[in-house]
């Protein structure tokens, strides 16, 4: 990629997680590393309808929700148990009734919670948690997640109202999410002004979040527990198109911003539950995922393109103190990658597009290409057409870019590689008929809770 296209890139605030802040389900949560509607949007401007569409890096469910709303069938997949709670709660299909039920359940637990009408719920076992919360709003969001669990007994009901705490975690916690390294309000000052209504402050999360129910998908949506280096185990029907926005190779790691809702949600119990779901992930770095890298080796089987070894190389002679470390971690992100794209052409039909919107990074003034990567290996998989556009500066450092990294599978059999199981439900549908429970796509061992 030339110096001149880089270089007059804007870093263009529309095209990240910023822009989905206010457009209803997608501004339900909020999760620095999501990527923007606008860029799914555009990819998916000029496709045809009732396409497949599948996103093997599900995230805060921004491309299943964004396909589906244009009538498609959208298929996602992530590892992490919230995340995939929250994405089947984004993409539902909610009927008036439901949310009027959850806006009167509501209205109980809000009297349940400021009346103390209830035994609250035991603190989240959270690292330094008085750095997040005051004293007071700890002990508020504890008899509030108490109530809910008392009050809400439908499914539906739940998730909304459990959607609507998770908003106010956040509103209420002193941490900022404006870099890497997180910092932190003074939680003393954090203390809830005396003047706010406690309850008002509930029902306008949850009625942002009932307004966003009430306009529905118009396609389905299936959200899988998966694996995304192992696509094929997932899914029975072939794809028609890929939009997806995977992890950076840059050390951000998902479970940083998403430890409020896990532990407050009992996803997690402490710290090595989320260092372990770290490890599993593509890019993690939280905790035991960094401590293991010093002993990690690539596997034997997997080949990885010369721009990265090179990469790789570098860092690790950079004479630094922990360039052994940062070299095994991209190392290892760029074998994960290689097991990603490799299997994803076994659920594309030929002729398939794949969109991945992939950040570039700097270790120790060492660029790490990743755009080229994802490039080279879509190339060995099978894509042919395989271009890369750069789209938007990242921050002020003019070598960091977001690219889109585009190519159409061509390599013949593709579906044939599905699981057999997977085969089964495809042809079951084809013939008009339902796929059995045991044809439902496969979940990956790790799960610490649900909500």
């Amino acid at each position: 990629m030339n110096g001149t296209a880089t270089s007059k890139l804007r870093q263009r605030a529309e095209y990240t997680h910023r822009y989905n802040t206010r457009l209803g389900r997608h501004g339900w949560l909020r999760l620095t590393p999501a990527y923007s509607l606008r860029i799914v949007e555009e990819l998916m401007a000029d496709c045809g309808p009732n396409l497949r569409v599948l996103d093997p890096f599900c995230g805060a469910g921004t491309t299943a929700l964004a396909a589906a709303n244009r009538g498609h069938e959208a298929g996602t997949v992530d590892i992490n148990p919230f995340l995939v709670w929250f994405a089947r709660a984004k993409t539902a299909m909610y009927g008036s009734r439901k949310i009027m039920e959850a806006e009167t359940a509501g209205e109980a637990v809000l009297q349940k919670a400021l009346q103390r009408r209830i035994d609250p719920v035991e603190e989240p076992p959270m690292h330094r948690i008085e750095r997040w919360w005051s004293s007071s709003d700890r002990m508020y969001l504890r008899y509030l997640k108490a109530a809910i669990e008392d009050v809400s007994q439908n499914d539906q009901v739940r998730d909304l109202l459990n959607v609507a705490f998770c908003r106010l975690v956040i509103r209420l916690s002193a941490a900022a999410f404006n870099h890497q390294s997180m910092s932190f309000r003074d939680a003393a000052q954090s203390e809830l002004d005396l003047s706010v209504d406690e309850g008002e402050l509930f029902r306008q999360e949850l009625r942002f979040v009932t307004e966003g129910a009430a306009y529905n998908p118009e396609g389905n949506v299936s959200v899988v527990l998966g694996d995304s280096r192992r696509i094929e185990d997932c899914f029975g029907e072939p794809f028609d198109l890929v939009v997806t926005s995977p992890p950076y190779a840059n050390r951000m790691s998902y479970i940083r911003e998403l430890r409020p809702y896990m532990y407050w949600l009992d996803y997690l119990q402490n710290g090595r539950e989320a260092g372990e779901l770290d490890w599993q992930a593509i890019g993690g770095t939280w905790g035991v995922a960094t401590s293991r890298l010093g002993k990690w080796r690539r596997a034997a089987d997997v080949r990885l393109p010369d721009q990265l070894l090179e990469v790789v190389g570098q860092i690790a002679g950079s004479g630094r103190s922990n360039g052994s470390i940062l070299a095994a971690y991209v190392e290892k992100y760029g074998e994960d990658v290689a097991k990603h794209v490799a299997s994803v052409g076994r659920v594309l039909r030929p002729g398939a597009r794949a969109h991945y919107i992939v950040g570039n990074s700097v270790f120790y003034g060492v660029l790490v290409p990743i755009e080229k990567v994802y490039a080279a290996l879509m190339r060995r998989a099978g894509f042919e057409k395989v271009e890369v556009r750069p789209i938007r500066k990242r921050n002020s450092k003019k070598e960091l870019v977001e690219f889109c990294v585009s190519g159409t599978w061509s390599a013949s059999g593709a579906t044939s590689r599905i699981a057999p199981q997977r085969q089964e439900a495809s042809a079951a549908r084809a013939s008009g008929g339902e796929p059995q429970p045991s044809a439902l796509p496969a979940a990956v061992s790790i799960v610490f809770g649900t909500p």
